[in-house]
């Protein structure tokens, strides 16, 4: 009888034998996935969640020949109101009613400047172009007047200096209360100083200047790298307005 018993188990392992190997091998469909490592989830919620935009520098053209930028925001309705302002409709007509404004974009040295550089690019700014910037440059001539004294020092074809000049006026947040003035209002360089402070995370003191044209205010300057991050620029900032009182006039 044992030597029937050990046959029939022999038998039944070899059938169970052949049933296993007709069974679907393990697919890795079929096996859990593992679990993200901290470097993926990090990864992953940083791309649900966005960042805010920010000014990458390999998409800004590299400039050469100086070492930083001085972004000058001109009060459009300081300008409009001086004798520098002639017959420019195209900024100061009776329907504009600009407010900041890009002056230019100014190549600097830690001890004065470039201007007016020879550019095989030539000193006529082509309409094409003056167009991209003409809402916050708005004149042609001012268009061309910047590109021949400052932009032609910049190390950059006239389109890339203009680009650049769009990406460094978006670089800056204007305050929201000095955005749009419908009344004249008294106040202070200071107060202008610290309002684009406050508005412009990362932007230290000495790197923000506010001039004034007598009594009024003129223009704030920002001083950017080359990659247009914000810099300290001390002569640039030794030139701010000393009066302690600045009125700044409304938009038309």
């Amino acid at each position: 009888m044992g030597r029937y018993t050990g046959f029939i188990t022999f038998g039944l392992m070899l059938a169970a034998a052949a049933v296993y190997s007709f069974l679907p091998a393990d697919t890795p469909a079929d096996r859990p996935d593992p679990a993200p490592s901290s470097q993926g989830r990090a990864s992953q919620q940083k791309t649900e969640k966005g960042e805010a935009p920010t000014v990458q520098a390999s998409a800004v053209p590299p400039g050469s020949g100086f070492d930083f930028y001085v972004l000058a925001l001109s009060w459009s309705p300081t300008f409009c109101d001086s004798e520098a302002a002639g017959r420019n409709r195209e900024q100061c007509g009776a329907e504009k009613d600009f407010s900041w404004v890009v002056h230019g974009l100014w190549p600097q040295n830690e001890k004065g400047w470039p201007e007016n550089c020879p550019t095989p690019e030539g000193s006529r700014v082509p309409e094409r172009i003056g167009r991209t910037v003409m809402d916050i440059m708005p004149s042609m001539g001012l268009i061309g007047h910047q590109w021949r004294k400052h932009g032609s020092c910049s190390g950059l074809g006239m389109s890339d200096y203009f680009r650049l000049v769009r990406q460094a006026h978006d670089r800056i947040r204007i305050p929201d209360e000095l955005s749009d003035v419908d009344a004249p209002t008294r106040t202070s360089p200071q107060a202008v100083e610290a309002d684009f402070i406050r508005s412009n995370p990362g932007l230290p003191r000495s790197a923000v200047s506010v001039t004034c044209d007598r009594e009024r205010v003129d223009e704030v300057r920002i001083c950017l790298d080359r990659t247009l991050g914000f810099r300290s620029c001390p002569e640039v900032d030794s030139r701010s307005c000393r009066r302690s009182e600045i009125i700044i006039p409304p938009t038309r």
